[in-house]
């Protein structure tokens, strides 16, 4: 992430982001929501569509401790009941996916074969925290119908630059052609071809190990500028950049393999998993580049020579989730102009568009006015919903949306999240077999009228057990066909093999039918109706 960032071109100082971010994110408060088994919602009025389907994810950032664990030090048990509590409030926010970082700074949050465990578990790197986090967090996800997207920083190695402090065995101290220290931290060099590999296959061991949904990327590739310092990595030019005259064009082609060639092992490993990026929110400026946004602001493909128009336009992504934190009327990185913009882009192609949105900014001091009403979140909302290309939002990061210091998160919600829906299901993987219809049996409670939706999965074997399940209520006896009928989506149901439903607010004579869900999100015909 980059939530320090201002939209201005100038360039950071040295000073880490992420430390000025904790010191603004404050902790958040200790009363956790209730945990909820579904996402359910009062039903509108209008007939069945087919079910909306939106990403609405969550950004837990663990660099720093920032979001989870709160800090190190804590022992297996603690970590997990924080990361359970989490889970629950997650689910219980209305939230589908999160996206945890599990490889902040050259290290691991599993036990890695290539890399060190990470000192933001434990404190100390390299140091075993007595459990798989990893699977752990990965099932705890799962079981509650949410989708687990690994989010990975390809070549920072650390917050600080003393390649000395690492462990003796991290590879960047027994490689350290690998690396360059650059403004206060080190980094693997991405133009040298055996550090991006090493990089790749550190990743994929991850992937091809742990049942994930996706891998994610944010928007560090070369680092941040600093003032008065380029990267140093003339050397390296001299050695692999032969065929280019302009050291950028070059680094832009070192961040296009890493980019590419990700995309190809990811598909290959685990071809239903999404693999996507969140880059810094502006592309280029229109004033450098026709194609860009009416903006004035640091430009992605020139300062982090990330060409992310150009990765949606060739295909190498599922989706792109573009971090737009800045407020409506912002003169020079308008959330109103760069919506529309990222729409545009993705426009007539396969990649999904989710956009990221700095809850963080909501309530903090020193944010100007927009971000203190408690409305400007739900002003975004508003304005992507005229723009059918976007697909959902990502939120930066869970212990804002935990503290909600302004109540603009929740107001968020009351406006836009009333309806439960199914997460997206890009083109490519919109394909069977879908997971057969389940078996319902509905009961009444005598007094309240309740209804209890008692389901039953119809599988083969234990790997096609539904993720989810989505619950339809009618009016009446829907006919035979019940999912063209005037039903409504009432709730999405974490799955399994029997899953219990509880439908407080049914009326006297409605009906149920229920579809499986698979974790793909590939949603089968309807049960037969039930009452």
């Amino acid at each position: 992430m980059s939530p320090k960032r201002t939209a201005g071109s100038t360039p950071l100082p040295a000073l880490g982001r992420r430390t000025v971010l904790a010191a603004i994110a404050a902790a958040g408060c200790t009363t956790a929501l209730p945990s909820m088994t579904a996402h359910a919602a009062a039903p509108p009025t209008d007939s069945l569509a087919p079910v909306e389907r939106q990403m609405r994810g969550m950004w837990i950032a663990s660099v720093v401790n920032i979001d989870w664990p709160t800090r190190t030090g804590l022992d297996a048990a603690a970590q997990r009941a924080e990361f359970t509590r989490l889970a629950d409030e997650a689910l219980a926010w209305g939230f589908n996916a999160l996206f945890v970082q599990i490889r902040p700074t050259a290290d691991a949050f599993w036990p890695s074969p290539l890399e060190p465990w990470s000192q933001w578990l434990t404190g100390t790197q390299g140091q075993d925290p007595g459990y798989d986090p990893l699977a752990f967090m990965v099932e705890t996800a799962h079981t509650r119908g949410l989708a687990f997207h690994a989010w990975f920083n390809p070549y920072r190695v650390s917050m600080q630059p003393d390649p000395s402090a690492l462990v003796p065995e991290h590879p960047a101290r027994t490689h350290p052609e690998w690396t360059v220290s650059y403004g206060g931290k080190l980094y693997y060099d991405p133009g040298v071809p055996a550090a991006r590999r090493f990089c790749q296959e550190a990743m994929l061991d991850a992937v091809r190990r742990y049942d994930i949904d996706g891998v994610h990327f944010d928007d560090y590739f070369y680092p941040y500028p600093v003032a008065g310092a380029d990267f140093p990595d003339d050397e390296t030019f001299r050695t692999y950049g032969a065929d280019y005259a302009d050291k950028a064009a070059w680094r832009r082609h070192n961040v296009d393999l890493m980019v590419r060639e990700m995309r190809d092992a990811v598909r290959a490993v685990r071809p239903d998993a999404l693999f996507g990026i969140s880059p810094f929110g502006v592309w280029r400026n229109a004033t450098t580049d026709a194609r860009g946004s009416a903006t004035a602001a640091f430009q992605s493909y020139d300062g982090l020579h990330a060409d992310t128009r150009g990765w949606v336009e060739r295909g190498w992504l599922d989706y792109i989730a573009p971090q737009v934190y800045w407020h409506i009327g912002l003169p020079v990185a308008d959330y109103a102009v760069l919506a529309p913009w990222w729409a545009e882009v993705v426009r007539d192609t396969d990649t999904e568009l989710w956009i990221g949105q700095a809850v963080y900014k909501s309530g903090a001091a020193g944010q100007p006015a927009p971000w203190q009403d408690g409305k400007e979140l739900t002003r975004h909302l508003t304005l992507n919903a005229a723009l059918p290309e976007i697909g959902g939002d990502l939120f930066f990061s869970a212990k804002d949306v935990r503290e909600d210091r302004v109540g603009d998160f929740a107001a968020m919600r009351l406006a836009h999240w009333g309806q439960p829906v199914l997460g997206p299901l890009p083109a490519r993987l919109d394909k069977g077999p879908f997971p057969p219809p389940p078996t319902v049996q509905v009961r009444r409670e005598v007094g309240t009228g309740a209804a209890t939706l008692h389901i039953t999965a119809r599988t083969h074997g234990r790997g096609d057990t539904p993720f989810q399940y989505a619950v339809h209520r009618f009016p009446g006896r829907p006919g035979h066909r019940s999912d063209r009928g005037n039903g409504t989506l009432v709730a999405v149901v974490p799955g399994g093999k029997n899953a219990v439903y509880r439908d407080s607010a049914a009326p006297a004579a409605c009906w149920y039918a229920v579809s499986a869900v698979d974790r793909v999100q590939r949603q089968g015909r309807m049960s037969r109706p039930a009452s």
